[in-house]
């Protein structure tokens, strides 16, 4: 019987781990966007920085300081992370249009940590062909 309990205790311990950076406001900074075609092959890179601020219902992605502005709604967000900020995936399903409501399009972001590195990729089903992806400098909870 304790050993049954130590391990439901361990296991919930191990469940507030994971979820622990799933319900927070995020920062999300990078200073390069790759540009890949359908099957992933990089076309070009771009240096611009790229803010992006993800809550739990609502995200928004700033690209050089105001040169473009994208916001949208989150419709889901399957988050599992063993390391916060370091090692797991999200895969966050939203509709990001410009500031002035224009250009609405549906985006799968999928955040994946792996070995000390982060990347974000974004990848519209409306755009098949073109996938931008992201190595990201910070990773954190905006206080």
């Amino acid at each position: 019987m304790k050993s049954t309990i130590i391990t439901l205790l361990l296991l919930i311990a191990g469940c507030t781990v994971t979820f622990a950076q799933c319900d927070k406001k995020l920062n999300l900074v990078t200073s390069k966007t790759e540009h890949l075609d359908g099957s992933g092959n990089l076309e070009r890179t771009a240096d611009e920085q790229t803010i992006i601020e993800i809550n739990d219902k609502n995200i928004s992605v700033n690209i050089e300081n105001g040169k473009q502005t994208l916001t949208g709604t989150i419709k889901s967000n399957n988050c599992n992370w063993q390391t916060p900020f370091k090692e797991g995936k999200s895969v966050i399903n939203t509709t990001l249009k410009d500031e002035d409501g224009n250009g609405e399009k549906d985006y799968v972001l999928t955040i994946e940590g792996k070995d000390g590195k982060v990347t974000l990729v974004a990848e519209s089903p409306q755009s098949p062909d073109r996938k931008l992806r992201f190595v990201l400098d910070k990773f954190e909870e905006k206080k």
